[in-house]
């Protein structure tokens, strides 16, 4: 009856549209009344679930990512993009996903991807003849590299789900290999659909024009190599790498670039404080909820009924995924990582999968959910930059879903896509 009441509330919460983090608090709350314990362990896991050292990272890393979006990183970035891949047919996607691979690196945020991206590129690609749900359809899908390529705090997010046992920068390391095959993934998808609507190519403007771009955007990329490169060589630990990328981020593009002004800097700190406010409080609540779901033992009831179904690790893996896939159309990528880790997790690890692999693997799948109505927060992102409608872009982006799709599974059942980095640089 406790589990009952727990999951019914919730679901209740989401359905009327509460925000997911004050459905999860309620429920939980509804839970520990049943069970009489007192109202205070609500806000006790609550705030037990925030008070980890590692979550410091998170308001770095999104301050990080919106001063480089608000302080003139993107445009550089796409310059550099249409130098190496514009000639390509159907140029432009290319450049789109390519910068998306670049940018997402540094900002490690989808919506700042689709917001900085896609603002440029869009209108260019609709002037230039792409069909503006072809515009809408590579932005939104190659914006979700920036989940998996690091740094990412969804990573540090997931760590944490997963009891601190995860290393985040075997994280940072996983996360290479299958954020660039997603987005090769989806440039193939993408010259496969220009070819077929006959879309141009840029001119190639010469190997000196490539490296003037290139010598122009790197102090861009060192960002990323400060946050990342900081906290795998051991000379920073996560918080710090992302305090001091931060900082950076601040010099480089007010003292460098002279192009963060102090509108777009009160801007880029008012929506890190937002997004950190949200994700936070998302944690706290996550906490009492998933404490409940272990006191329910739900994770081993639903390990029980996977393996009533099949004791095949590839079907259950698929059937993981498929779950993941549903639960990702409905809620937020956040509030999963925090509800799901704790009861798939153990599953995986008992099928003998690494819990890195299976954090990428997620990563990946949730990362779809973004660009899936009804909650797909990319997708929704995507239409308003284009100005199209939801229904436009939906009846021509199943391509792009299958070349994530193919990437999904290629994370999931070849250990060696999301392990080798880690295991020769580790």
């Amino acid at each position: 009856m406790g589990l009952a009441i727990l999951l019914c509330v919730f679901g209740a919460g989401v359905v009327i549209g509460a925000p997911v983090a004050f459905a999860m608090g309620i429920a939980a709350a509804a839970a520990f009344w049943y069970e009489g314990f007192p109202m205070l362990i609500t806000f006790q896991r609550a705030t037990a679930g925030v008070t980890v050292f590692s979550l410091l990272a998170i308001p770095f890393f999104v301050f990080a990512g919106e001063i480089m979006l608000h302080g003139g990183i993107a445009k550089r970035l796409v310059k550099l993009a249409s130098a190496l891949v514009g000639h390509f047919r159907g140029g432009l996607a290319m450049v789109n996903i390519f910068s998306s691979m670049l940018f997402g690196g540094i900002s490690g945020s989808a919506v700042a991807d689709i917001s900085a991206l896609g603002s440029l590129l869009v209108p260019v690609m609709k002037e230039r003849g792409y069909r503006a749900d072809f515009a809408v359809n590579v932005t939104v899908t190659s914006s979700i590299a920036g989940i998996v390529i690091p740094p990412s705090h969804n990573m540090i997010i997931f760590a944490v789900a997963a009891g601190g046992g995860i290393s985040v920068s075997k994280l940072f390391l996983a996360g290479v290999v299958p954020g660039i095959l997603m987005c090769v993934c989806l440039a193939i998808a993408a010259y496969i659909l220009s070819i077929r609507h006959n879309y141009p190519s840029e001119a190639f403007p010469g190997w000196r024009a490539v490296g003037t771009t290139a010598a122009d955007a790197l102090p861009g990329f060192f960002t990323a190599v400060i946050i990342v490169g900081g906290t795998l060589s051991g000379v920073f630990t996560v918080t710090e790498s992302g305090a001091f990328g931060a900082i950076y981020a601040v010099l480089l593009t007010t003292f460098y670039y002279r192009s963060l002004t102090l509108k777009s800097f009160i801007t880029a700190l008012t929506g890190a404080v937002r997004t950190t406010a949200m994700v936070m409080i998302l944690i706290a609540f996550a906490s009492s909820f998933a404490y409940l779901l272990a006191l329910y033992q739900v994770p081993m009831k639903l390990s029980a009924l996977l393996v009533s179904i099949s004791d095949n690790p590839i079907i259950i893996l698929l059937m993981i995924n498929v779950i993941l896939l549903l639960l990702g159309m409905i809620m937020d990528m956040a509030a999963l990582i925090l509800i799901c880790t704790p009861i798939f997790l153990p599953i995986a690890k008992g099928l003998g999968m690494d819990p890195t692999q299976f954090g990428i693997m997620m990563l990946i799948n949730l990362g779809l959910g973004l660009c899936t109505p009804p909650v797909g927060t990319c997708l929704f992102v995507g239409c308003a930059v284009g100005k199209i409608k939801l229904e436009e872009a939906l009846r021509t982006i199943w391509p792009f879903y299958l070349a994530i799709f193919v990437a999904l599974m290629l994370v999931t059942y070849v250990p060696g896509v999301s392990l080798w980095l880690p295991s020769v640089l580790e």
